[in-house]
């Protein structure tokens, strides 16, 4: 067997080569295109005849060379960044840190101390286009949020009254209509109900247009402090293109959720995830991507839930003993099985019992949903692993019920 240690950036990948007693058979850099990779893959064949004998160790568990790399059937360990960082320290004490280094620190921690760490594996087709889907309308609706946040703060420098016509909601299709034609309070008080219910209906409201139109006539014509003229256009500049990025934002998080929802509904395990109570087409879409579908990425439910985060941290010292939320997680599907849980209270009377029971111990609000999202991420490791739909009876039994 050899060990193989890539340090990658985004020109250029470090390589180093290790045989089974830990001495340097190869060192090279490689360009970060396809002829590096050949020459990659030029390079282990020289001293390994199977692809099974070689075992990779990288920072990263996705990309063309991640792929290429499982392609070829090596063995792929995605190690994360901070391990690595604590690796080096066993090498150099001094704090020094280059790309060559960290290839060959790499290559020492397949060697020694892979059975720790999580190999990487390969997903369908279909898992993998839903997770880049499921990412990206996750990050056009955080980025979109942003917009919303700065919008915000500058109306509360200029223009109250647009907060008071449309509060929370400044990324909705009414604020964004009005806002659009009236980016100051000098123009929003010009607005005729007639004008602001013609910019309601090109936005797409159909129902409640003259009571909607007068509430936000009367909140742009409250009373209200005023910036100088020119400070005030200048603001309104600024709001525009808010309300542009945001409208660009709504249309392609619209696009993105059509193509998400069309790709998840095709998977095989759609069906299963789908009859969990909480879990809808976004949800359960980033559950799938953020989890993969390679049948032995977990070997059972507690690695699930632990790289969901889900799981508790305890630290333990003499006589003292403390549980802790874990740091070390996917926070894109920590987040998801956050509102999965919270969105199970009002769909499974015995998530609502199980909560209630956590809220009667003194359990914060936070608290109870983490555990209640650690047991959910239970029971779907449950029915994936058996190929079941859900069945709210089974999976709230009790313990004693169980053990009977």
């Amino acid at each position: 067997m050899i060990f193989v240690g890539v340090d990658w950036a985004e020109a250029h990948h470090d390589i180093c080569v290790l045989d089974t007693a830990g001495e340097v058979l190869a060192r090279k850099r490689i360009p970060d295109t396809l002829v590096g990779v050949r020459e990659l893959h030029e390079l282990l064949s020289e001293h390994a005849d199977e692809p099974e004998q070689v075992v990779v160790g990288i920072e990263k568990d996705r990309g063309l060379i991640v792929t290429s790399m499982l392609g070829s059937g090596y063995r792929v360990f995605a190690v994360n960044p901070l391990s690595v960082a604590r690796y080096r320290e066993r090498h150099v004490t001094s704090g020094s840190k280059n790309d060559a280094l960290d290839a060959k620190v790499l290559a020492e921690l397949v060697r020694t101390d892979r059975q720790n760490h999580r190999e990487a594996v390969s997903d369908s087709e279909a898992a993998d286009a839903t997770k880049v889907l499921a990412r990206a309308h996750q990050s056009a609706i955080w980025s979109c949020q942003r917009e919303v946040n700065a919008l915000r703060n500058a109306l509360k420098d200029y223009y109250p009254g647009a907060l008071l016509a449309f509060g929370n909601s400044l990324a909705e299709r009414d604020a964004v209509a009005i806002l659009s034609v009236a980016p100051t309070p000098s123009l929003g008080a010009q607005l005729s109900q007639s004008k602001i219910i013609s910019a309601l209906k090109r936005a797409g409201r159909q129902r409640n247009l003259e009571k909607r139109a007068k509430e936000i006539q009367d909140a742009l014509r409250e009373e209200q402090l005023h910036e100088r003229p020119k400070v005030e256009r200048a603001y309104g500049v600024i709001t525009k293109s808010h309300v542009a990025m945001i409208r660009a934002f709504n249309t392609e998080i619209e696009e993105l959720e059509k193509s998400l929802t069309a790709g998840f509904s095709e998977h095989p395990d759609a069906k299963i995830i789908l009859s969990l109570p909480g879990l809808g087409m976004i949800l359960g879409a980033r559950v799938l991507g953020e989890f993969g579908d390679a049948p032995n990425r977990y070997h059972d439910a507690k690695s699930r839930r632990n790289y969901a985060g889900t799981s508790p941290v305890t630290r333990s010292s003499g006589k003292s003993l403390v549980v802790l939320s874990r740091h070390a997680r996917n926070r894109r599907l920590s987040d998801a099985a956050d509102r999965w849980a919270f969105c199970s209270l009002k769909q499974s009377p015995g998530a609502r019992a199980y909560y209630d029971k956590l809220r009667a111990r003194n359990k914060t609000h936070h608290q109870a949903l983490r555990q209640l999202a650690n047991r959910w991420v239970g029971i779907l490791h449950a029915c994936l692993d058996y190929q079941v739909v859900y069945d709210e009876a089974l999976a709230w039994k009790s313990r004693e019920a169980l053990t009977a």
